[in-house]
């Protein structure tokens, strides 16, 4: 499988707008974030894990134009905010993409974007499929995919990770059940969740490494990161062995 990190950053992205931060103000390019999100590509199927406002920019750098299938971690705008820039890619396909999430998530796409769903043939809209994670207790298969759905917490909020075969994405996490992570165990790959220093409905480098010592996976990336957490170069010569800051445009394979 390939990997590609479309972005990495938190709510606001990095640079924040109007912020005077040193590292907002950084001239390094892994340095600058766009909101988080992965592109996954295996046997020329791709499935994208959040949809979030820079989702266009991203699919345009990336140089993809293609999607089989988008997995939903919550609908909070930063994970959500793109899902209209799919028409581009629903016209190409000519199908409706399948949606992936919750059903508190899906209730709230269903919402935002109810033009999707219109009986209307004449609107210039995406056409999505909607299937609910509630109740999905083992791996189901899609488009090649051995996907599960890992079940996390952000502060109070139930929200979904997923492990695809050896490989697991996990974001805006505050904290992961025993059962949870037992369901990680083995993993090649690890992409885990690291937004600041101080606690704060996410988990804090500190917590992200002692949940990385517990699932013990060969490599971990760290991704949702803040302007607060420091410049990338300087973070990097922190961290334990095999374990790294992934940053915008960064491919890795599994």
């Amino acid at each position: 499988m390939k990997i590609t990190f479309l972005g990495t950053g938190s709510s606001q992205g990095v640079p924040i707008i109007g912020s005077k931060h040193p590292v907002c103000l950084s001239k390094n390019p892994k340095d600058k974030r766009l909101r988080s999100s992965v592109l996954i590509e295996k046997n020329q199927k791709k499935l994208l894990i959040d949809c979030g406002p820079d989702f266009r920019y991203q699919m345009l750098r990336s140089n993809h134009c293609r999607l089989d299938a988008i997995f939903i971690t919550h609908e909070h705008h930063d994970h959500i905010g793109g899902l209209d820039d799919i028409r581009s890619v629903y016209f190409q396909m000519k199908k409706p993409i399948p949606v992936y999430g919750l059903r508190r998530s899906l209730k709230e796409i269903k919402k935002r974007f109810f033009y999707f769903f219109s009986e209307n043939h004449k609107l210039n809209t995406s056409k999505i499929s909607i299937h609910e994670l509630d109740n999905c207790k083992d791996f189901f298969f899609m488009e090649h995919f051995q996907v599960f759905p890992l079940f996390i917490w952000h502060g109070d909020l139930p929200i979904l990770g997923f492990r695809i075969e050896n490989f697991a994405y996990i974001t805006d996490a505050s904290s992961i059940s025993v059962q949870t992570i037992q369901q990680l165990k083995g993993l090649d790959i690890l992409v885990l969740n690291v937004l600041r220093k101080l606690p704060k409905n996410h988990f804090t480098i500190f917590e992200s490494l002692n949940v990385i010592q517990e699932i013990f996976p060969k490599k971990t990336y760290l991704t949702h990161i803040s302007h607060v957490l420091g410049f990338h170069e300087d973070l990097e010569k922190e961290l334990p062995k095999n374990v790294y800051l992934a940053y915008d445009g960064l491919i890795i394979y599994v």
